[in-house]
């Protein structure tokens, strides 16, 4: 029997109500919302809390981070998706369900993941999956993967205290950084769009993510 078979058959029902839950919480592009009812959030949580893959709500993941609430996936994700990435840098892989909800929707992502023990698990599931077109590195989120910028957007799935100098060079022009900034519970989700030497900042909505650490863990 494969990882979490047992709840395998409801999971697409479960998926459907959640995306259900997300159009009605403002979620509005479809081609996010159709994602949401595709990936199997399940594969990407232990077992242990495979039966709460579906409700909308963080879930610890180890090593003191969390798979974010559907919710937060998805409207950083819609955000991204206004300007048509086709390159997009991921901060923060996790446990790689941020990273395969963008695959379905980007012809590339390259993700980067500080605790080695997660790009190996991340790496695992998306193989699972069948995605090929997720790049996994272990590094320093704070650096980003500047061998592949520019980017035409980049996701932060983690919450600085200040945007980090080095995304912002990284992103192309045009592009798009959708980063959660802050400290405790007084973060907030800001969009920045480059233009020439230019960025523009505007505040989405309050979050609450784990703080982005600098430096790497084996």
């Amino acid at each position: 029997m494969s990882r979490h078979q047992g709840i395998g058959m409801t999971s697409q029902r479960t998926r459907e109500r959640l995306a259900a839950r997300l159009g009605d919480a403002g979620i509005r592009d479809v081609r996010v919302l159709d994602v949401m009812r595709r990936v199997p959030r399940h594969l990407f949580v232990d077992e242990a809390l495979a039966t709460r893959a579906y409700e909308d709500t963080a879930l610890p993941i180890g090593y003191g981070q969390t798979i974010s609430q559907p919710y937060t996936v998805a409207r950083m994700t819609e955000v991204l998706m206004e300007v048509e990435p086709k390159k997009v840098l991921e901060v923060g892989s996790g446990c790689g369900y941020q990273s395969a909800v963008l695959a379905h929707l980007v012809a590339e992502v390259y993700s980067v993941e500080r605790i080695q023990a997660l790009v190996r698990r991340a790496r695992e599931s998306l193989s699972e999956l069948r995605i090929n077109n997720v790049r996994l590195r272990h590094g320093d989120g704070y650096a980003g993967w500047p061998v592949h910028a520019p980017y035409d957007a980049i996701l932060v799935a983690a919450a600085p205290t200040e945007v980090p100098p080095a995304l912002l060079e990284q992103l192309a022009d045009g592009g798009r950084l959708v980063i959660p900034t802050g400290n405790g519970r007084e973060q907030r989700l800001i969009c920045i769009t480059r233009e020439g030497n230019i960025c523009h900042e505007r505040e989405l909505e309050p979050v609450s993510f784990v703080p982005l650490t600098a430096g790497v863990e084996r």
